[in-house]
């Protein structure tokens, strides 16, 4: 407000080196602060001064100036793109082959808040030649400058394939997956989310990654003391493991999902998430795969996140990771009901506190739809009657007219907890895929046994005495 920008511009032209990358650092400070700061640093025509002899000056200026230019960038995608049009990429790059590993530090980190907004901008780095060099910078002994430039890595491969494929031709996979053993937390971390963001995009890339090795030595990350390095290590996996049905039994057979299993009982909150979100997808693939899950332990987690965590979205992918596990046949669903998860995927989908994006996940609509249109396993379906809503109602009701015609002992125990009197009391409209499954249970019984447990059957019955005559 008293004009300090405008006053600072013409130092940046100052003979004295000292006064030059101090006012940079003073503007960087500015910038760093607020979205208007920046706007206010840009409009003042600072980056062009900032940039004009870059290649001249000294390390401190250099890393002052990059400081500058990553503390608008971060800001906005416009203001990342007002960097870019003042030629500060092709100046960055200089910083990159700089010896000083701080120069190539500063210059990474804004390269990276450049990148993170959109592909556009990420396209703009890759076309500038940054990406071989970056690929360089995670060879240097420096673990600081190993992290950042792994982090712009990250940055550059996540929005497209294609830019993905620019970070994959440059040779960066092997040197990333020699570093997932590296003790460093903090580089662990970067390195796992720049494999993670490579693998999502395709099958391809995914197999690129495979096969560079990180199995079994990336199942050492799920029990690491860092959480987020836990964290990045399961993110991986399950981008992997999304894929096919061939990537997520290698991932089996290489043991990771007993990894993955012992990982989520091991943590809380946001940690769980990609392990639940992994033992989904493998479950999905297939039959098999499913009961690779199931033979792990991996319901008996998957059931304790749904009554642990308090955040919605973990419940809703424990509950679509075990309606995955649950929805392939009889058997699965029978593991499934066996661990009492149908109950509690009633009660959040009845609780008027879960957020419709949980009920959803938990309704008929996905998990709980799922299995029980496969559960046969009477006893775990039964509590259900008294319980359930309408429309969960129907697929329960629907069960046990598959299995009671068939079933005699069924048939016994559903009249004496209560079932055959439950069902009497449900009201179908007339000719609806309700009141088929109805008559069909009703089928199963004598008829004056059905009419014994209809409702006001037992004033009828009392009326009768009070007018019968004795003879």
């Amino acid at each position: 407000n008293s004009g300090v920008v405008c006053l600072l511009r013409p130092l940046l032209l100052d003979v004295i080196p000292s006064v030059r990358q101090t006012v940079a650092l003073a503007l960087g400070r500015l910038a760093d602060y607020d979205v208007g700061m920046a706007e206010t640093v840009v409009k003042a025509g600072i980056l062009p001064q900032l940039i004009c002899s870059l290649p001249e000056e000294n390390r401190y200026y250099k890393k002052a100036a990059a400081f500058v230019l990553r503390a608008i960038a971060k800001h906005s995608p416009q203001l990342a793109q007002a960097v870019v049009q003042c030629g500060a990429l092709e100046m960055l790059v200089v910083c990159l082959e700089d010896f000083d590993p701080g120069v190539k530090e500063g210059a990474s980190w804004a390269f990276g808040y450049i990148a993170r907004h959109n592909a556009e901008l990420s396209q703009a780095v890759v076309d500038a030649g940054a990406v071989p060099l970056l690929v360089l910078c995670i060879q240097e002994p420096e673990i600081a400058l190993k992290r950042i430039a792994a982090s712009t890595l990250s940055d550059i491969s996540k929005h497209s394939p294609e830019l993905a494929q620019t970070v994959v031709d440059a040779g960066a996979i092997a040197h990333l997956a020699q570093m997932i053993t590296n003790p460093d937390a903090k580089l662990k971390r970067q390195v796992l989310s720049t494999l993670s963001q490579i693998a999502k995009h395709s099958v391809d890339l995914a197999e690129l990654v495979v096969e560079a090795e990180i199995f079994p030595v990336v199942l050492t990350c799920l029990k690491d003391s860092d959480e987020y390095v836990k964290k990045n290590g399961a993110t991986l996996i399950r981008e992997i493991a999304k894929h096919t049905p061939e990537l997520s039994q290698f991932i089996v057979n290489s043991g990771g999902v007993a990894a993955l299993i012992d990982c989520i009982g091991s943590c809380r909150g946001t940690v769980r998430l990609p392990g639940i979100m992994t033992l989904g997808y493998v479950a999905a693939h297939s039959e098999n795969l499913s009961m690779a899950v199931i033979v792990s332990k991996g319901i008996s987690p998957l059931s304790a996140c749904l009554i642990e965590e308090h955040e919605d979205h973990i419940k809703a992918a424990a509950a679509w990771a075990l309606g995955q596990i649950g929805r392939h046949t009889a058997e699965h669903a029978r593991h499934v009901a066996i661990a009492n998860v149908l109950p509690t995927l009633l009660d959040i989908f009845v609780d008027t506190r879960s957020s419709e994006d949980l009920k959803m996940k938990a309704s008929r609509f996905k998990a709980l739809k799922n299995i029980l249109q496969k559960c046969t396993y009477l006893p775990a379906l039964e509590p259900l009657l008294h319980d359930a809503p309408p429309n969960i109602m129907k697929h329960v009701i629907g069960q046990f007219s598959k299995v009671l015609p068939h079933d005699s002992k069924a048939r016994r125990l559903f009249v004496t907890t209560g079932g055959l009197k439950k069902v009497q009391e449900i009201k179908a409209e007339p000719g609806s895929l309700l009141q088929e499954y109805i008559n069909t249970i009703n089928n199963c019984y004598p008829e004056e046994i059905v009419r014994y447990y209809s409702p006001g059957y037992s004033e009828i019955l009392l009326e009768r005495v009070e007018n019968y005559q004795p003879v």
